[in-house]
Formats: C-alpha cells, structure tokens, sequence
C-alpha cells in the first residue's frame, strides 16, 4: 500500500492548472480520433469488397490493396485530430518543428505503415490459403518471432551518438548494482522538434541499449535527477521486460488473431481478399478494446523499473523531484481522472511514483 502524499507540493498553481488543460485536451482528442476511425473502418468494412472487382492483382495483390486503401482512410481521418494535436503542443511550447517537418515525418510513418500492412496481410493470407480456418494459430508464433527480431535490430536502426563520459561510467556501476551486463548508452537529439524529455530502453541480447533524449541532458533536469532516468531504464534490461513484453504480446496476439479470424468467417476468412476491410476493422477494434489491460501490464513494468530505480540509486529526493519535473517540463497531470488513467496511461500516475519513492524511503529509514 503507497502512501498518502501530495504531489502538488513544490509545484505553482498556475503550471497545475496548465498540465491538466493541456492533458484534458489531448485526452478527449484521442477519444474523438480513434471513434473516428472505428467509423471510418466499419464504413470501409461494408462497402470496401466492391474494390474487389477492380483488382487484377491476384488474391494476395486485391488484399493489399485493400489493406492499403483502408489505411489511406484511416490517415486522412486522424489527420484533423493530429493536426489540432501538433497545433495544442506547439502553443504550449512543447513542439519546436515547424508544421512542415512534421507533415514530412507523418507522411515517412505512413509509409512505414503501408509496408507493415503488407507484410501482415502477406503472412496472414499466405498461411490462410494453406490452413484456411486455422491460420491465426499458425500466425502467432510468425509474428512473435518477428517481434523479437525487431526488437534485436531496432537499435541498430537508431541515429544517436554517445552518452557522455559521466553517464556511461554511472550505467556500468548501475549495472554491477542490478547484477546485469553492461549496457550501452546512447544520446538521441531530439531538442529541435520537441523539448518533451524522455528515454527508453530496447535491445536483446548484444543490441541492449538506453537512449535518453538530448532534452533530459540540457540542463534542465540535474544529473542526480538523470541518474534515477538512467537506473530506471536499465531496471527494464535487468527485470527482463522487453522479453516479458514480447511474452505478453504473445499472449494477446492470440485471442487477438482468433477474433479477426471469428469474425471474417463468414466472408471466406482472410484467404478471400473481400475480408479484408473486416479484418481491419476486427484488428483496431480489437486491439482499442485491449488496451487497458496492455496499459495494466506496462503500468505493472514501469512501476517495477522505478523500484529497481530507487534500489540503485537510493535516491528518493531525486526521483520525487525527477517526476515533479515532468509536470513542470512535459505537462503531465500529477492525478489523472480514473477514467483516464485506466484506459490511457502507460506509466503510473506522477503521484504514484512521488508516493513510491516515498514509501522506499520510509521502508529504508531515510525520511
């Protein structure tokens, strides 16, 4: 059980006010982009097999061009919403980029979606032809073995350079601490399209890394406060959550695939094109309704991760001003409506991880 704490102390009004606006905001924002887009995709799950029969692109080719047309009208749908979003963060100082940069990155992310598509659609309508009902079953171990090859080469695939030499030296020491391999710490510079700190971990094996954003490094946060960033990221290598993230997709990809299939049943199953704009549809919808628990279970890591933080570096004065720093630099609301926290967040609230290093503190004698 935390303790009861306040993690308004320390913070002016006046950014409190402005953390919760500004999160209120983005919140109903995604609530209205993804009803959108289940509208856009359950309209496209009706009329959308008629484009069947201006396909001369084979059974594989029609369920690509399908899969691609679908996700051409998901895009346009959320582009009002991300527009308004990029627009909301700019006005509060939190995006530096112009609108232009911007439109640049969407469109290169599109087109990184349109070759996810395919390759879905290419596996899943493959091993349809071959297994027919049975094909998600088969599609599992596929698609969580790409995910761990993902995960190996995607650090790889990271502009960064160097962490400085202080930095570096704190993660070996760390490392020796959570009784882990050394980790290779990296800087991404992000400060000319965001003053957003953040970080992460990713990598298996020889490719683990941490990056941390060049906004933590600018002097804004102290380097005590980047330590408890950097001992967190590396909880995440020594607690072994990038693989028990990818068990978990495991797990959810499952009854995941089984639905889609379920559901495009009675249109032929993915080895007929005309089920595709279903299963997209089927996929989205399935996956909004599974994302409370996904956020449970990323909630359950990163709440970890902060333990091991304050085990490493058994600083609980610099975490509490770590996460208050967080509503003052990224607007984070402190204590996010339930609602909210339930469907929405992916880490503990700021108030929880105030009262978690509390509650370290006071379980170790320092207070």
């Amino acid at each position: 059980m935390l303790p009861d704490v306040d993690a308004t102390n320390g913070l002016d009004k006046s950014i409190l006010d402005e953390a919760e606006d500004f999160e209120t905001f983005l919140r109903w924002s995604f609530v209205a982009s993804q009803l959108a887009a289940l509208a856009v995709l359950a309209v496209y799950a009706r009329r959308g097999a008629r484009f069947t029969r201006e396909s001369a692109a084979g059974r594989i080719g029609t369920g690509m061009l399908l899969g691609m047309i679908g996700l051409a009208l998901v895009w346009l749908s959320q582009l009002p919403f991300e527009l308004i979003e990029l627009w909301w963060q700019r006005r509060h100082g939190l995006w530096n980029a112009s609108y232009l940069d911007w439109f640049l990155e969407s469109w290169i992310s599109l087109g990184a979606e349109f070759l996810f598509v395919c390759f879905w659609l290419l596996i899943t309508m493959a091993l349809a032809a071959v297994l027919r009902k049975t094909w998600w079953v088969a599609a599992v171990p596929v698609f969580v073995g790409l995910g761990l090859l993902f995960a190996f080469v995607y650090p790889y695939l990271v502009e960064s350079h160097p962490a400085p030499p202080d930095l570096r030296r704190d993660a070996l020491v760390f490392a020796r601490r959570q009784h882990t391999d050394r980790v290779k710490v990296a800087v991404e510079d992000w400060s000319d399209f965001t003053s957003v700190p953040n970080a992460y971990a990713t990598g298996l094996g020889p490719s683990r890394r941490i990056f941390l954003w060049d906004t933590l490094l600018d002097g804004r946060f102290s380097r005590r406060e980047v330590r408890v960033v950097l001992a967190h990221e590396l909880g995440h290598h020594s607690r072994r959550h990038i693989w028990k993230s990818v068990a978990w997709y495991a797990l959810v990809l499952l009854p995941l695939l089984g639905g889609v299939a379920w559901l495009t049943a009675r249109r032929g199953g993915l080895y007929a094109p005309r089920a595709v704009p279903l299963a997209l549809f089927a996929l989205v919808a399935g996956s909004l309704l599974l994302q409370p628990l996904d956020n449970a279970v990323s909630r359950r890591f990163e709440a970890e991760a902060d333990w091991t933080a304050l085990e490493t570096t058994r600083d609980p004065a610099a975490a509490r001003a770590l996460f208050r720093d967080f509503t003052r630099e990224a607007l984070e609301d402190p204590t996010p409506p339930g609602w909210a926290y339930q469907a929405l967040a992916t880490h503990p609230s700021i108030e929880e991880r105030i009262a978690m290093a509390t509650a370290w503190e006071r379980r170790n004698g320092r207070r």
